[in-house]
């Protein structure tokens, strides 16, 4: 006869392996797939704690993948093998991409209407939510980490150069002003930019109300054409080219390459993502003023509203269907005022909801933190035009790299403005063609 204690521990065992197995008492893991390291990794992570916290029912587990490429280069490639994550993070250059990509993709809009979770695009800010939406309207991904270009200067610079510290330059020929007298004060550059194209091209353009391309910067068709090689945008480099001869302004590379030399003191101006202000602040050791992106006040309609860098989550199809109630109560979680707000405040990326950015507000987050703002402000001047809304243009990580590619010639003194601006229009034109041809769409 089995002894009382053996059979109560036999009991116990069977029991507790079945509160371990039973799906009624487990959650449905979905996997997210991201590009975000160090500080922002920890950020993402708090993000899917806090969720996972919320409720019992679903589990985000969150995965780094590394760079944005090699994060959808990972989730193609596992979407052929069935493998595929729920969420992936997608940067805005590859948006057209992943338009495309119709059979592989779960649009956003019909995700939370199917699941019935509330979802109001008007809650969200249009100059966001309008760089990753159709001609409709419809939300295709969720936006996460948006960031735009802003002005930083160097306070102590400006006093050396008799600069008032309190005002930064508003217009261009304000900013080659400053820059001038920032070299005859000793500085060895007077302003510098990171991502070029990005900045001097890209949001030149939606700042004046200008087209890239046709078709509505590609928004309206595969089939649109590149245009920027037009007067203004060729004026805009021709000037940064002639500065460049006298060191006011001075080319720093691609990328985040100029930034560093902003944070040594040794440019006294330097435009950059707001998403670095951070960064900025901690490796500076001089007072930083902020300002919006100059303009030419010649041009009709300038300052219209700056387009946005960054990211958004896509979601991906043949996942099993209990995963995507968990995706779309993930989503309605991160669009919660308080969520969106802690992520803006923490990372310096811009809140994606308007309650978000009033709560931050409400909170004193910006007049604790001077310059936080102004990113906001900057992108919600104006509704956002067809010029301004943002870039849906294939393949168009290749076709940057040619702007930039472009760009250093004309600066080097190597092409005139408008020869370097016509190659960059010509060359692109090419690769949009490239990718009209092999798209499902064509």
């Amino acid at each position: 006869m089995e002894r009382p204690v053996l059979r109560f521990l036999r009991v116990a065992a069977a029991a507790a392996l079945f509160f371990v197995v039973s799906p009624a008492c487990a959650a449905t893991d979905i996997n997210w797939w991201h590009a975000m390291s160090g500080q922002l990794g920890k950020q993402v992570d708090r993000l899917a704690a806090d969720f996972n916290a919320s409720q019992s029912e679903y589990r985000i587990v969150p995965s780094y993948k590394g760079s944005y490429t090699e994060t959808v280069t990972a989730a193609i490639f596992a979407f052929r093998s069935r493998s595929q994550p729920a969420i992936v993070q997608v940067n805005e250059i590859a948006t057209s991409t992943m338009t495309a990509a119709k059979g592989a993709i779960y649009p956003v809009y019909e995700l939370m209407r199917d699941q019935q979770e509330a979802f109001s695009p008007q809650a969200y800010l249009p100059a966001v939510t309008g760089y990753y939406a159709d001609m409709a309207g419809n939300l295709l991904s969720f936006p996460f980490n948006a960031s735009t270009p802003i002005l930083y200067y160097n306070k102590k610079l400006f006093r050396d150069a008799g600069l008032d510290p309190e005002t930064p330059p508003k217009t261009w020929p304000e900013l080659g002003e400053a820059a001038k007298r920032l070299r005859k004060a000793g500085a060895p550059c007077g302003f510098t930019t990171s991502w070029p194209s990005w900045i001097n091209v890209e949001n030149f353009s939606a700042f004046h109300n200008l087209p890239i391309s046709t078709r509505s910067n590609g928004f309206g068709g595969l089939d649109a054409v590149l245009v920027f090689n037009n007067p203004f945008v060729v004026r805009h480099i021709a000037q940064l080219a002639e500065w460049q001869a006298t060191k006011e302004f001075d080319y720093s590379g691609r990328g985040q390459s100029a930034e560093p030399r902003f944070q040594n003191g040794e440019c006294g101006i330097f435009i950059g993502s707001s998403a670095t202000r951070a960064d900025i602040k901690a490796n500076s050791k001089f007072e930083v003023g902020y300002g919006m992106l100059p303009y030419w006040p010649d041009i009709a309609g300038a300052p219209q509203n700056s387009i946005i860098g960054g990211a958004t989550l896509w979601v991906l199809r043949d996942r099993p269907r209990e995963e995507y109630k968990g995706v779309a109560k993930f989503f309605a979680f991160l669009s919660k005022p308080e969520v969106q707000a802690a992520w803006h405040q923490n990372t310096g990326y811009l809140p994606i909801t308007r309650a978000a950015f009033e709560l931050t507000r409400a909170q004193g987050f910006y007049d604790r933190n001077p310059g936080t703002a102004i990113s906001i402000e900057q992108m919600t001047l104006k509704p956002p035009t067809d010029n301004s809304r943002g870039v849906r243009l294939g393949s168009f990580v290749l076709i940057r790299d040619v702007i930039d590619d472009e760009l250093e010639q004309a600066f080097s003194g190597k092409k005139s403005a408008q020869a370097a601006m016509d190659s960059a229009v010509e060359r692109g034109n090419k690769l949009l063609r490239q990718f009209e041809r092999a798209s499902p769409e064509r």
